[in-house]
């Protein structure tokens, strides 16, 4: 029994490599999200216990579960999805396997916090020349922080920004006229060989990026993430009545359901500007 549960362990730790594998060359995945998958794979399978039954493997969330019950939900459901999807994937590569205390965990859905636009003019006007770009590409493009490191030469035009997304999807997102100027006026200082930030020859890493936005935040007093400007985008443009369907093609999502958090982001803005400006309310007896 003690042969078969070892050689079951090994059988998993070697597809476990191939998912991973098949995450990069197929999917399209980021060195940083696949870290993660990772990660949470290799914590899993130190507790996830392995039965071979008579027509498929069983993997038993329950002691794993047991061992995060003390994390917060959010926290869970994303360790807990990164088993189903290796799962998944070993069921549509001919590996039999079933899942067993699997409940899903609600999340509630948080808004957003995006950055005022005043507060990014303030931060922008104390930030050096590559710090600008970053920000700027960020804000008026809606980028996530791997899709601005992986942000190649080629795909930029005169009006338009070609966008390798999640899974390798592409999307054109319009260059503004200030913006086009200010990465003109950076790309002009130094010779790059294929990505708009490089060091070294190589592309600059995502958490190099986390890093300048973090910087040139703090100058002003604010903790500021890439994530936050891609949110602030998004919230300027539907605040500004775009269609919730045009916002959602450029920001990537798969489904406008992941863009209408913003939508409730929007009108919880409305109902903080109504109370505050309305004569009557906060009005006391």
């Amino acid at each position: 029994m003690a042969n078969l549960r070892n050689c079951l362990k090994k059988l998993i730790q070697t597809k476990q490599k191939e998912f991973l594998k098949y995450l990069e060359d197929i999917r399209g995945y980021s060195d940083l999200t696949i870290k993660s998958y990772d990660e949470s794979l290799r914590e899993a399978f130190l507790h996830v216990e392995i039965l071979q039954e008579r027509r498929h493997i069983l993997l038993n969330l329950m002691p794993y579960r047991i061992k995060i019950s003390s994390l917060n939900p959010k926290t869970i459901s994303k360790k807990l999805s990164a088993i189903r999807s290796f799962a998944h994937y070993l069921n549509d590569n001919n590996m039999a396997v079933l899942l067993t205390a699997d409940d899903v965990i609600k999340v509630a859905k948080t808004l957003p916090k995006p950055i005022s636009h005043k507060h990014i003019i303030e931060a922008l006007s104390h930030a050096e020349e590559e710090e600008k770009v970053v920000v700027t590409l960020l804000y008026t493009l809606g980028l996530r922080v791997s899709e601005l490191a992986s942000l190649e030469l080629k795909n930029i035009s005169e009006e338009w920004v070609r966008v390798i997304g999640k899974g390798n999807k592409q999307r054109d997102v319009p260059l503004l006229l200030n913006s086009k100027k200010l990465l003109d006026e950076y790309l002009s200082k130094s010779s790059r060989k294929k990505f708009v930030f490089e060091k070294n020859g190589e592309k600059l890493s995502e958490n190099s990026l986390r890093y300048i936005v973090l910087k040139v935040f703090r100058r002003v007093g604010l903790k500021v993430s890439p994530h936050q400007l891609r949110h602030s985008f998004a919230s300027q443009l539907l605040n500004g009545s775009a269609p919730i369907a045009d916002v959602s093609e450029l920001l990537g999502h798969s489904s406008m359901a992941t863009t209408q958090i913003y939508t409730k982001l929007g009108s919880a803005l409305k109902q903080q500007n109504y109370n505050m400006a309305h004569p009557l309310c906060g009005v006391k007896e």
